[in-house]
């Protein structure tokens, strides 16, 4: 069976003729609405260049409930030895806080790679690994996840965003890779086309709505704690990486070595600081 798709390079006269032409007014509202602290990304896509923009605070204190740890030690994606160092990682991090982890893969190539591999140890602790793309519906898999008292969870691109799982179930969010949009996907390189840097103008506002996505699985009510980790170095290795960290909120973050993690993640977690 051959299916053919199509989209649209730009939406923004579709929101137009279709939805505000036919109302007087119109409120967006997201957490992840904007990019750099502005909404110019997200007025670009759909031509609401007259459109007033606001931001309203929290109601949750990121700063004291939230640590963003970011192991600097790591090598970097697609670099000889990361996948390796990464799994290693992981299982030392989620043996030391039993589990309560989703991870978050931008592929699942990567996904399934690191299933294989983490599986074995995990269960030796005690931890279960549930994983998407194993035959279950993905509500079949986050109910799994929550009523198993030490587990991990594995997921892609769906998990990055809608998953709801307030309170101790899930206390820590590895964020595996940046989550940039595969370049050789049709639709990403054609609208790349669109743009005089594709790069900087299509590619990273992308990814850091993404990634604001996946920071925001973690703190669902005011009284959640936890652990965020980044496992991509490029946030303070490249040029680029620090607008990712700037489109977080205000949260504690710490850069150090990989082999600091678990017992850190463990006392923020279980013992209310670093």
């Amino acid at each position: 069976v051959i299916s053919l798709h199509n989209a649209p390079l730009h939406v923004g006269h579709l929101v137009q003729e279709h939805l505000l032409k036919a109302k007087e007014a119109i409120i967006f509202t997201s957490a992840t609405m904007r990019t750099n602290n502005s909404f110019e990304y997200f007025q670009e896509r759909l031509d609401l260049w007259d459109a007033e923009g606001a931001a309203v605070g929290s109601p949750f204190d990121y700063e004291n409930n939230t640590l963003v740890y970011i192991p600097i030690d790591v090598p970097e994606p697609n670099t000889p030895g990361h996948q390796k160092v990464f799994e290693e990682g992981l299982i030392e991090l989620a043996k030391r806080i039993k589990g309560r982890t989703l991870v978050l893969f931008t592929a699942y190539s990567q996904l399934r790679n690191s299933a294989r591999n983490i599986k074995g140890p995990l269960a030796e602790a005690g931890i279960v690994v549930y994983q998407q793309g194993d035959g279950s519906s993905r509500r079949q898999i986050l109910e799994n996840f929550v009523t198993t008292d030490q587990a991990v969870l594995l997921g892609t691109r769906s998990f990055w965003e809608g998953v709801d799982i307030p309170g101790p179930a899930l206390s820590c969010v590895v964020i595996a890779r940046i989550p940039f949009a595969v370049p050789s996907d049709p639709v990403v390189a054609a609208r790349s086309e669109t743009f005089d840097e594709p790069f900087y103008q299509y590619s990273i506002p992308q990814a850091i709505l993404m990634f604001r996505q996946g920071f925001g699985r973690l703190i669902r009510q005011k009284d959640d704690r936890g652990v965020v980790v980044i496992f991509d170095r490029r946030v303070v290795s490249k040029s680029y990486g620090q607008a990712f960290l700037d489109s977080l909120p205000s949260v504690t973050e710490e850069r150090d070595a990989l082999a600091n993690l678990p017992s850190m993640a463990e006392s923020w977690i279980y013992h209310g600081g670093i």
